[in-house]
């Protein structure tokens, strides 16, 4: 492959794909986690959060696309695997199938993990210039902000 050349050092970039993989690795595990919850919630509000978690892991499916492609725009490998997601991202797997009210909260905390790492990614991003990764990482957060406060409004009418 030719050597990249977009503006940003490779110091930069490698550091930048760095905070990438991390917001790669919380999406899929996140992603994965509300696939599951979609599958097995059960409960009074079983359709409405049925249908809100497929809205959630579909709208996840096409976010690491996203992230992975600009990974491998700057040119390193994004990871695919259990195992590298498992190493890093900061979202933990759960051991059975909670409650609906407990799924929920999960899925919260897990929106909010994944807001808290696009931060950090973000400013690798915006320390080096690179626009590109900005704007993509700031969608991000924007979608996970706002699908946290809808998880958040959904507990306050369960409680």
């Amino acid at each position: 492959m030719s050597k990249i050349d977009i503006g940003i050092n490779e110091k930069d970039r490698l550091a930048i794909a760095e905070g990438l993989k991390r917001l790669l690795a919380d999406s899929y595990t996140l992603y994965l986690q509300t696939h599951n919850f979609h599958w097995n919630v059960t409960g009074p509000q079983f359709r409405e959060l049925h249908l809100m978690f497929e809205e959630h892991y579909t709208e996840l499916a096409l976010a690491v696309d996203e992230v992975a492609e600009r990974i491998r725009t700057l040119g390193v490998a994004a990871p695919g695997t259990y195992k590298s997601f498992a190493q890093l991202s900061s979202i933990k797997e759960v051991d059975g199938v909670p409650d609906a009210k407990d799924m929920v909260t999960i899925l919260t905390q897990g929106h909010e993990a994944v807001v808290k790492t696009c931060r950090d990614a973000l400013k690798l991003a915006q320390n080096a210039d690179d626009e590109s990764t900005a704007a993509l990482v700031g969608d991000r957060m924007r979608v996970h902000e706002k699908t946290a406060w809808m998880l958040r409004a959904t507990q306050t009418q369960q409680g």
